[in-house]
């Protein structure tokens, strides 16, 4: 999708030095910045998990009515990655559109407009919502957004290289921006975008990024999915390599016919 409004208002101002710094969720920053700007630490990440938030305490995606059919709740969620998931793994789940902040989505949700709405543990986890969480997704079925519970900081290539050098060492952690590195790269190959179904998560242990990507049709019906790992010296060719193996399996035409419909 295009660049979202807010993320040009701060572009701007880092331009004309009204601000130094600019802090984004790292999942929702487009993969590609232009060149006077840079990303220049990723705070340590937080637990990626997607999880279920619910004012009812008994419910779950998996949960069954009497005898063996599904219950019908329904699920409120804006991204199109968690809503073509669930189409994959819970066919049964109705989803709505669901949109702002964290405590606009919570009042709809009492008001009763779903049963349950599906986040990113990392924001529910930082305004202390904990308490409404009913269950974490398995990472095997909702791998999360590309960046997913890291915040990025944005600067512009003119900023003061003392400044640079001193915000980066106060913010950036270092094996979080490994793993985005490759996550970006990924993306970044795919021409993905942050309002398309690509997910992607890597991870690093030692000299090793592993990172598992793909990416799922709007109506769930195909996914496509793959793990590769690399020394992580150059973590963006592990992204690379991955979204090459996608789009040489047909990750191309999905993502055409996605963004025909978006």
């Amino acid at each position: 999708g295009s660049k979202g409004v807010f993320t040009q208002e701060l572009e701007d101002q880092l331009r004309d030095g009204r601000i130094d710094i600019a802090v984004h969720s790292a999942k929702d920053l487009q993969s590609e910045l232009d060149d006077d700007l840079e990303l220049i630490a990723f705070t340590e990440r937080e637990r990626v998990n997607d999880v279920l938030v619910s004012f009812k305490k008994e419910i779950s995606l998996g949960q069954s009515a009497i005898g063996n059919q599904p219950s019908q709740i329904v699920v409120g969620t804006s991204s199109t990655r968690r809503v073509a998931l669930l189409k994959h793994f819970y066919p049964h789940i109705q989803t709505v559109d669901m949109r702002g902040n964290l405590q606009t989505r919570l009042r709809k949700l009492e008001e009763g407009q779903c049963d349950a709405i599906l986040l990113a543990y990392a924001g529910v986890h930082r305004m202390e919502y904990d308490s409404l969480i009913r269950e974490h997704l398995s990472l095997n079925e909702f791998i999360p957004a590309v960046g997913q519970g890291s915040v990025a900081i944005e600067c512009s290539q003119e900023m003061e290289k003392e400044k640079r050098e001193q915000v980066r060492a106060l913010l950036n952690h270092p094996v979080t921006e490994t793993r985005l590195l490759a996550e970006r790269a990924f993306l970044r190959r795919l021409q993905g975008g942050c309002s398309v179904p690509v997910f992607g998560l890597a991870t690093l242990e030692n000299d090793t990024v592993s990172m598992t990507g793909g990416v799922v049709s709007l109506d769930g019906q195909t996914l496509l999915k793959h793990t590769i790992s690399g020394l992580s010296v150059k973590p963006e060719n592990i992204g690379i390599q991955l979204a090459e193996l996608l789009l040489a399996e047909g990750a191309a035409d999905i993502l055409a016919k996605i963004k025909q419909n978006l």
